[in-house]
């Protein structure tokens, strides 16, 4: 590669992993944040006073079951995604390979199960989880088919949108911070606010059209590389 075209290629490339890594730190402090919240509920048997926490507390194996595997893939996908790691370890990206998709599938059927069972947000919750939960698992399930198919190029581009969609979850908690800070500064005015619970499902909504809408731009605009 020339250096006009790594001149050409950086701009595009560097905001993008940029914003990655900041979502997945968005991501990893909110688990923690969680982790830090119920593991002591779920310790002594006591119940939370927040209704949030209730619902991961009353059902704590369904919720670590979607989180935790979650959080290995989205830590592992951005190595995945790399093309200097297939290209130096084409073996360990394969076994990595593997491994990220259990999780990934994994923890998204289990957030489909979660936005059933109970979704705290309400009907947009639910209907959210359902509607990008099974988008999640369909782009997993076509990576693989066309991986084994041989279609490398398609298998990295339906990985992108799934990995685009995992990291919807961070941008979910953004559009949560941003909605709650409008109602703190609406009720400081004496203002009437919608409940938190509907901003919520409002928030999964924005969240995770925006990613999947930004993963197809983005296929869209830059050309697959060779495989």
């Amino acid at each position: 590669m020339t250096t006009s075209m790594r001149q050409e290629r950086g701009p595009r490339v560097r905001p993008v992993g940029v914003m990655i890594a900041v979502l997945v730190a968005i991501i990893l402090v909110f688990f923690v944040i969680r982790l830090v919240t119920d593991v002591p509920h779920l310790a002594d048997g006591s119940v939370p006073d927040d209704d949030l926490a209730k619902k991961y507390v009353a059902h704590p194996w369904l919720a670590y079951g979607h989180m935790a595997p979650g959080v290995v893939y989205l830590l592992g996908a951005p190595l995945q995604l790399s093309r200097r790691f297939r290209s130096r370890s084409y073996a360990r990206h394969r076994r990595l390979g593997r491994v990220l998709l259990g999780c990934a599938l994994l923890s998204g059927v289990l957030s489909v199960v979660l936005g059933i069972v109970f979704a705290w947000g309400g009907g947009a919750e639910t209907t959210a989880t359902l509607v990008f939960g099974s988008w999640f698992v369909a782009c997993l399930v076509l990576a693989f088919r066309a991986i084994r198919g041989g279609q490398v190029a398609q298998h990295r581009r339906w990985m992108i949108r799934a990995f685009a969609v995992g990291l919807g979850v961070a941008t979910i908690r953004i559009w949560v911070g941003i909605f709650t800070g409008i109602q703190i500064g609406l009720l400081g005015m004496g203002d009437q606010t919608m409940p938190l619970r509907a901003t919520f499902g409002i928030a999964f909504w924005l969240g995770l059209s925006m990613h999947v809408a930004f993963a197809e731009w983005w296929l869209r605009r830059t050309p697959a590389p060779d495989a």
